[in-house]
């Protein structure tokens, strides 16, 4: 008896691949800008500046107290191990405030990313330019007492304390995603902590003008962030598309 031929099994169906958006997703550097970046920043910005306007009909405000009292409590050595610390974060703020964000600009415009390297160009000098000098000459204040490093006029606001602000909102925004950018706010958060005690550690400046340059840093550069969004977010999707075609 002859046998049967045995039946060939049906053919496996061939699973549809899952359309691609033509859109790219959105990449995470740099950054988008908050939502509500204008209305903040310019709240952080207004309250240095009615401070500064306080300060030039008031020599002696209602916060001088404040002033005097931390000013009194830096009573440590000049030559102690606080005040080399101190000295080496105003080294820091001083000339390598400017060095660094100019490093970080050439080496963003080495990878072609122009447009970060613009909105970090703006945050380190337009808006020290045109935010901390005319505040500066607005509140007019003197600097504490015997300071133990050569200073210039114009105690209010921090230009060194605005310029480390505005150097961690600048890395974070073109450099840090999301997973680091967590980790790189605590960073930052103490480094410029650390700063604005440095700055009244050796007497350069008052508590309030720290915390008023701390303010006019986070305020122009939210400003500064909304200002460059499209620029930033044409970026972030040229960026998108290229890690689509890798």
């Amino acid at each position: 008896m002859p046998h049967s031929a045995t039946p060939a099994p049906p053919p496996t169906p061939t699973p549809t691949p899952a359309p691609v958006s033509g859109r790219p997703h959105r990449h995470h550097v740099p950054a988008a800008a908050p939502r509500r970046a204008l209305a903040v920043g310019s709240a952080l910005l207004l309250a240095p500046l009615l401070t500064g306007l306080l300060l030039r009909v008031d020599q002696r405000p209602f916060f001088q107290g404040i002033d005097d009292v931390w000013a009194g409590s830096a009573n440590g050595s000049s030559a102690g191990a606080a005040t080399a610390f101190a000295l080496a974060l105003d080294r820091l703020g001083g000339p390598l405030g400017l060095i660094l964000p100019l490093m970080l600009t050439g080496c963003l415009c080495v990878y072609g990313r122009w447009r970060s390297a613009l909105f970090v160009l703006a945050t380190a000098i337009v808006a020290d330019i045109v935010v901390v000098l005319p505040l500066k000459a607005v509140a007019d204040r003197p600097r504490p007492p015997h300071p133990w490093v050569l200073v210039n006029d114009g105690s209010y606001p921090s230009g060194q304390v605005f310029s480390t602000v505005a150097l961690v909102i600048a890395v974070a925004v073109v450099a840090m995603p999301p997973t680091a950018r967590r980790w790189w706010w605590l960073f930052g958060g103490g480094y410029t902590a650390a700063m604005m005690w440095s700055r009244t550690w050796l007497h350069a400046q008052w508590l309030t003008d720290t915390f008023g340059g701390a303010l006019a840093g986070a305020g122009a550069c939210l400003l500064l962030w909304r200002v460059f969004a499209r620029l930033l977010e044409t970026e972030a999707e040229r960026a998108a598309a290229n890690t689509l075609w890798l």
